[in-house]
């Protein structure tokens, strides 16, 4: 899917470079997940266990490095990234969304048969 997204939004890199944009986009969803840390703190997490002892090569850019990388990406491929995974939004009227109060969802992995 980020292969994807990044064809259709134009964001692919147009030359060889440290950080593609596909790493970037992972680069971004992990921020989402350690919104309490920086981009070089989210990076090192992420290549965590990738260098070393005849381990993949892996970039070790600086803060900054990692900022620039996010605005060269810009936000169109996570906004379309979002729209190939959400569902239909549910309406107000619509019976069986809620739960005492809650709206109800689901996170598929699209291998479920209904």
């Amino acid at each position: 899917m980020v292969y994807a997204v990044l064809a259709e939004t134009g964001a692919q890199q147009r030359r060889v470079r440290d950080l593609p944009s596909r790493v970037v986009v992972y680069l971004l969803l992990a921020a989402a997940l350690f919104a309490d840390l920086g981009y070089g703190q989210v990076w090192a997490r992420m290549i965590a266990g990738l260098g070393g002892h005849g381990g993949l090569p892996v970039a070790f850019p600086t803060a900054g490095a990692l900022a620039q990388a996010r605005r060269r990406v810009g936000t169109a491929p996570l906004r379309a990234l979002f729209d190939l995974v959400r569902g239909p939004a549910a309406g107000v009227s619509m019976q069986g969304v809620r739960w005492q109060g809650r709206l109800v969802w689901e996170v598929s992995d699209g291998l479920c048969k209904t």
